[in-house]
């Protein structure tokens, strides 16, 4: 008999791992992350070639949790993007104090 996957099973959240954003369960792969790579192009089958121990189950997860949740991913990059420019300003700008 074949083995049966509760999809619902294969996304979590856990508040000490990765800031409690969403992630592939048993790893610290976010969904975020396979969200980065499949808006750069690629497709899942390459998404799961690159992280080997991923499944393309569990990478279709991932990218039905962000099509079923986008504007929450959709923020949660935005925040990262504004807080990395803020980073490089800051950087930047100590970097040219004497």
């Amino acid at each position: 008999m074949a083995t049966v996957t509760d999809i619902g099973t294969l996304i979590v959240r856990s508040p000490e791992i990765r800031g409690g954003r969403p992630r592939i369960a048993g790893t610290g792969v976010t969904v975020r992350r396979i969200v980065g790579w499949y808006k750069l192009g690629l497709a899942p089958e390459e998404i799961a070639g690159r992280i080997g121990h991923l499944s393309l189950a569990q990478v279709h997860a991932a990218l039905a949790y962000y099509h079923a949740n986008r504007e929450e991913i959709e923020i949660d990059i935005a925040a990262e993007d504004i807080e990395a420019d803020r980073l490089e300003r800051e950087h930047f700008l100590s970097r040219k104090s004497p």
